[in-house]
């Protein structure tokens, strides 16, 4: 069973950082993708970045320079590095993972319960 569970979330203050974790467990295969979400109107979620396990990262426009995405494959975290935050940041962030085969991230998310971010003006 793939358990997802994320922790370092809180309020913050504009122009401050914070560092989201996410241990995962229970994956078998050696080759996959990982991501934080957030979520949009509708329950609807749009991906923030993406990390696979070769190192290739992608970043939504608006996190670029300022998130910084990051795993550790020994010991079943993934990172969600958060720099000169601001409040349009607010949100609840979800870690998920699925598989990459032949090269592309593919199949369904497995998702974590999320964790909310605050910030304040």
């Amino acid at each position: 069973q793939v358990q997802l569970s994320e922790s370092g979330g809180g309020s913050v203050q504009s122009g401050d950082s914070l560092k989201l974790s996410c241990a995962y467990s229970g994956y078998t295969e050696s080759s996959y993708c990982l991501a934080w979400f957030r979520r949009l109107p509708r329950d609807q979620r749009e991906i923030v970045d993406r990390i696979d396990t070769t190192e290739k990262t992608n970043y939504h426009d608006s996190v670029r320079g300022r998130f910084t995405i990051s795993h550790n494959l020994d010991k079943n975290m993934l990172y969600l590095e958060m720099n000169s935050v601001k409040p349009e940041d607010t949100n609840a962030y979800t870690c998920a993972l699925k598989a990459r085969r032949g090269g592309v991230c593919t199949g369904r998310w497995y998702w974590g319960h999320g964790i909310q971010v605050t910030v304040s003006a």
